[in-house]
């Protein structure tokens, strides 16, 4: 009786035994999955964080962007009188007894001082007279055959194009060599 009794004793405690293994396989397949779990939300929570600093950048590019050509629409409507005042003063005023001669001189005066405030505001001329033609910066509106320049090259600027600080903000139009 004792050898049945402890082979029962025996055969609980194995059976404990395999209880108890199968808790700590359970225990350890939890945690498995807990740790990847964890992991996985790390990852998510550096993605977003890269992602808010991205925004961020990308908000504070658009403001300092906004604030550094703040005044470009105001400066694009004066271009035209700038172009205005250009064709006026190109009328002949070498008689200055006139009335015309007068306006003339006073548009001038007008104009240089508007040049001058275009110039603070860091507007400037694009230059391209006798260049080699760039589309960034021109737009070819006639083509013209000269033997003597070489080809794709400004021959007659037919209205102005502008800078403002480091962007074109009106293209120049342009007469290119063939």
């Amino acid at each position: 009786m004792e050898k049945t009794e402890e082979k029962v004793k025996v055969k609980n405690i194995k059976e404990k035994k395999k209880t108890e293994k199968k808790k700590i396989n359970k225990e350890s397949e939890i945690e498995k999955k807990l740790r990847e779990e964890n992991t996985n939300l790390n990852e998510k929570v550096l993605r977003i964080s890269a992602e808010m600093q991205n925004m961020r950048r990308r908000y504070e590019e658009e403001i300092s962007n906004i604030y550094k050509y703040e005044g470009e629409e105001l400066i694009v409507k004066l271009l035209a009188i700038v172009d205005n005042f250009e064709r006026a003063i190109s009328l002949d005023d070498r008689d200055l007894t006139d009335e015309l001669s007068k306006f003339l001189s006073g548009f001038k005066m007008i104009y240089t001082n508007l040049l001058n405030i275009l110039d603070s505001m860091e507007v400037k001329v694009i230059d391209c007279q006798g260049l080699e033609f760039d589309p960034n910066k021109m737009e070819a509106v006639l083509t013209e055959k000269d033997e003597n320049l070489p080809a794709n090259v400004v021959l007659e600027v037919l209205q102005k194009g502008y800078t403002y600080k480091d962007k074109v903000i009106r293209v120049a139009m342009v007469k290119v060599n063939e």
